[in-house]
């Protein structure tokens, strides 16, 4: 028996990733979908063949579903994944997990104590490339640089609720960003400090708060430094991270990882061109798996209480000026 999923939230997340996903994964169908716009939920419903609804509660009540994947936008989230939890429905939530360290620790604690499993949708982990750049890095010895890049051009800054940060929580940093931010943190643990520094200003005229670039400094008690730069607003699309130690480097992009000698030397390379929706799906039957506990949560909620503490540290340094240290906010 296949388990029942609701998507709420009918965004481009739901359409490009999490529908195409579920249509193609193998222990999971499709039971529902719900969005507060009744067009919206209309629309879909009646191109999908299932029930659609505007009313979480109401869906929750009336399908039972085994899970949900929740892709509203930020300010939203947190209401939706209680509503889930209270019904002992599991959730899959799309990035970030929290706006907030304070709302991280109240989400994990209700899902925690009523036993319901939440994963948040970090696509990168379910990719073997991604999962290969752990293992070169092993190669390398203890690395002293990390440098990441990732940058696209968005032709309007201030469209939606992504332009104003008390929908969004932050701008790019904490949206697109957070991609950066897993592989960081999952790679190399959370920095001992950084610095931050936000812009708004590649629409000029534009009413918009929520940072379209955003430059970080990092450092660790180890004695490594690097930075993330993160923007939506400078083409071409680029994602890179590259660890460099005393024995190479590892440079990780999407669909290719490479290891290299430290004269620049490529001495090995893993390509990989998925066929879409791969990822989606695969994340989807890893989280089914989880419900039946044949494995362990790869992208578990406590497992991101660090990235919304760097979050945290990051807009505070903004606006002291100073490093400070994303250990306090956890």
């Amino acid at each position: 028996m296949k388990r029942q999923a609701a998507v709420i939230g009918l965004g481009n997340q739901a359409l490009d990733d999490h529908l195409p996903g579920l249509a193609g994964c193998q222990f999971a169908t499709l039971a529902a979908v719900c969005d507060m716009d009744p067009a919206v939920a209309e629309k879909q419903a009646d191109a999908l063949g299932v029930p659609g609804y505007t009313d979480v509660h109401t869906m929750l009540r009336q399908e039972r579903p085994d899970f949900a994947i929740v892709a509203v936008p930020h300010h939203a989230g947190r209401e939706v994944v209680e509503a889930c939890a209270a019904s002992l429905v599991h959730v899959m939530k799309e990035k970030p997990l929290a706006t907030t360290p304070e709302e991280a620790r109240e989400l994990a604690k209700t899902c925690q104590s009523l036993g319901v499993e939440l994963m948040v949708t970090v696509q990168r982990r379910f990719n073997p490339v991604y999962l290969a750049a752990l293992q070169l890095l092993e190669q390398i010895g203890d690395p002293f640089l990390v440098e990441g890049r990732y940058t696209f051009h968005c032709t309007d800054p201030a469209a939606g609720w992504r332009g104003q940060t008390a929908l969004a929580g932050g701008g790019a940093l904490m949206d697109m960003g957070y991609h950066l931010i897993d592989l960081l943190i999952w790679y190399l643990g959370l920095p001992d400090r950084l610095l931050a520094a936000t812009s708004t200003a590649a629409a000029p005229g534009a009413v918009y708060d929520a940072e379209d670039t955003a430059l970080v400094h990092l450092s660790y008690d180890s004695g490594l430094y690097g930075s993330l730069l993160i923007s939506r607003s400078a083409g071409p699309k680029t994602e890179r991270l590259a660890v460099t130690g005393p024995r190479g480097s590892v440079v990780v992009e999407r669909g290719k990882v490479s290891r290299l000698a430290p004269s620049g030397e490529v001495l090995e390379t893993l390509t990989r061109q998925p066929a879409w929706p791969a990822a989606a799906a695969t994340q989807i039957d890893t989280f089914c798996r989880v419900l039946d506990k044949t494995r362990p949560n790869p992208s578990g909620v406590a497992d991101h209480l660090p990235h919304a503490a760097f979050l945290a540290a990051a807009y505070a340094s903004r606006t002291s000026g100073h490093p400070v240290a994303p250990k306090e906010y956890l």
